[in-house]
């Protein structure tokens, strides 16, 4: 696994220099030129904490939330100052945890994003299926919130079981409240390649989300991190294969459209996704930052988080200074989440042409069959596509895993290597 990744990286990059993140702290973030500029906020609480779950995400208490949303607000103001005006922002995206414990204030957090950022393409939120109430639903959309992602993970009581989920999710009543309080996405969420998982346990999944009320579905695959409780086994790589193709024919029969690697949706308007950007500015505990040449990321201590923000300062724990060609690699590797390369995006964003740099790397792509070549985009085939799985489960473990698992050990590490 190690070795994979690591002379990929070293293919790609045409260099042996790995992926150094230091304990270095900057007062100031470069973003006034990103053209395209992403927004995500982390919410860390949650009720309950699932032993599948790999992110940042600490038990919720009324008081402790409350000190976080204050620090957090005092963190967007802090970054947003450093701009002279309003920057244009694509999005704005809240993860966690359970963003919808803090609810009541989410309106705090949109007004201070808007007092430094314009956002064009909405807001989206993720919720836990329990949050999926009138009341709750009224005060997102009165936030501005105009898409929602629901981590179902599955319907089905034996996958539920398997993942700790231990309410009762009344499929009728969760449709009926959708109905009733619209949004512009509805995506759910299902965990893909479980054990003893079969095309039809995924397609019933499927098919009972778009009954009611999804116009969007996301089918992440298992992934067993390293330092998760969890004890489920994840699918071996021809089973995985096997369903991965057939429910993607599946969706495509049903005229769902494939807007990324895992997504399906139901409708043009219909989209969900908060990493496909090419920058974007991270807030919050564990929250990243990924800049023209450097990825940034925030401590993943709530305590430690708190205190830096009050004493005005940002909460950035470790920085990666990129090297020209390991940004490249980085944009290509969430470019090609989305299905398609543009090379006149690439050659935008970097000044270089994306032939120049990865001709070959091309060339042997769409010799392999993973990418065709279509009205001067290169797109990813049902082949492709399987391999980005594949090779993205080999690059979690090997550098998500590794930093995870330190972070949360350390809210301030010296330095980590990937």
């Amino acid at each position: 696994m190690r070795l994979l990744t690591t002379f990929t990286r070293m293919w790609l990059t045409r260099s042996t220099k790995p992926f150094l993140f230091r304990k270095e702290y900057d007062c100031r973030l470069p973003f006034e030129d990103c053209d395209k500029l992403g927004l995500y906020v982390h919410i860390p609480f949650c009720k309950k904490i699932c032993g599948f779950c790999p992110y940042c995400k600490t038990l919720y208490s009324q008081e402790l939330c409350n000190q976080y949303l204050d620090a957090l607000l005092q963190e967007i103001h802090l970054v947003g100052r450093q701009y002279h005006g309003k920057k244009r922002a694509t999005s704005l995206y809240f993860g966690g945890g359970t963003p919808a414990l803090a609810a009541e204030r989410l309106h705090e957090i949109v007004e201070a994003i808007q007092e430094h950022f314009i956002l064009s393409e909405g807001i989206g939120v993720e919720l836990h299926p329990d949050n999926v109430t009138p009341s709750t639903l009224r005060e997102l959309k009165e936030a501005g919130v105009t898409k929602i992602s629901i981590g179902i993970q599955s319907f089905q009581e034996k996958f539920q079981r398997m993942l700790g989920r231990t309410n009762e999710l009344d499929v009728s009543v969760l449709g009926q409240t959708l109905s009733k309080i619209p949004f512009e996405t509805v995506s759910m969420d299902f965990i893909f390649a479980l054990p003893t998982q079969t095309f039809a346990d995924l397609k019933a999944d499927l098919d009972t989300a778009f009954q009611n009320g999804a116009n969007h579905v996301a089918i992440y695959p298992f992934i067993d991190f390293s330092f998760t409780p969890s004890s489920v086994q994840a699918m071996p790589h021809r089973e995985k294969k096997a369903l991965l193709e057939t429910i993607t024919r599946y969706c495509m029969e049903q005229g769902y459209s494939r807007d990324s690697i895992w997504t399906f949706a139901h409708g043009e308007k219909a989209k969900y996704s908060s990493m496909t950007r090419d920058e974007f500015l991270g807030f919050g505990c564990s929250a990243t930052s990924l800049l023209p040449d450097q990825f940034k990321i925030n401590t993943f201590s709530v305590e430690e988080y708190c205190k830096r923000v009050s004493a005005g300062k940002l909460p950035t724990a470790l920085t990666c200074r990129l090297s020209l060609r390991q940004r490249m690699v980085y944009y290509l590797f969430w470019t090609a989440y989305s299905m398609k390369i543009d090379p006149r995006n690439f050659e935008h964003f970097f000044g270089i042409p994306l032939k120049k740099m990865y001709g070959l790397e091309l060339k042997i792509a769409q010799w392999l069959g993973y990418l065709v070549k279509k009205n001067s985009h290169y797109i990813l085939t049902t082949k492709g596509a399987f391999y980005f799985h594949y090779y993205e489960h080999f690059y979690t473990l090997a550098y998500i895993d590794k930093m995870w698992r330190i972070m949360r050990k350390e809210a301030f590490p010296e330095k980590i290597e990937l």
